[in-house]
């Protein structure tokens, strides 16, 4: 695991970058909304996600993981490096953003370039190349991956920041009654 400001990952990101092959580990830096930088400011609520990412492996293979092993997944109405979320509304209480907590991100075994957009409420959501990241509140214990492939627009993210797009058990989404 490894903890990074930003000033001192914005240094590091073009070392990284070249060795990303090598050490599998995204380089981190700052941007203003496109999605590049690494977790900056936020709030921390219920409803949120540490901004902590790990993997796991799961049904669906290795996922990337949130501090507490829940799994984090992309949209497919969200556009990669847009700095914009397309879930709101009632959407956010189904999928909540993984929200950077702290000027820190702590990361493990993620290989795809982290980053934040600001939400409209002012908080910084995290993105993995480029693409904004959420939980599932249908998902209710480590490992779950019950939001993979819902209403067809929900995937589970690989380290690299590529959805996955593997179908998990027969009924890992068929309980889903609801919208988005």
């Amino acid at each position: 695991m490894r903890t990074m400001s930003m000033r001192t990952s914005m240094r590091r990101g073009a070392v990284a970058a070249g060795m990303m092959a090598l050490l599998a580990l995204a380089g981190c830096g700052s941007s203003s909304g496109g999605g590049g930088s690494a977790a900056a400011t936020g709030s921390s609520t219920a409803a949120t996600a540490s901004a902590d990412l790990k993997t796991a492996d799961t049904s669906l293979g290795k996922v990337v993981v949130d501090s507490n092993g829940r799994t984090v997944y992309v949209f497919d109405k969200d556009s990669a490096a847009s700095g914009t979320s397309a879930c709101s509304g009632d959407c956010l209480a189904k999928w909540p953003p993984v929200q950077a907590t702290s000027g820190n991100l702590t990361v493990s075994g993620i290989s795809g370039q982290l980053g934040t957009i600001k939400r409209p409420d002012g908080t910084e959501q995290v993105t993995l190349a480029g693409m904004p990241l959420y939980l599932y509140s249908g998902d209710s214990h480590a490992g779950d991956v019950t939001g993979q492939a819902v209403g067809g627009v929900w995937w589970a993210v690989s380290p690299s920041g590529t959805k996955i797009t593997a179908t998990a058990a027969p009924s890992s989404s068929a309980a889903y009654s609801g919208g988005y």
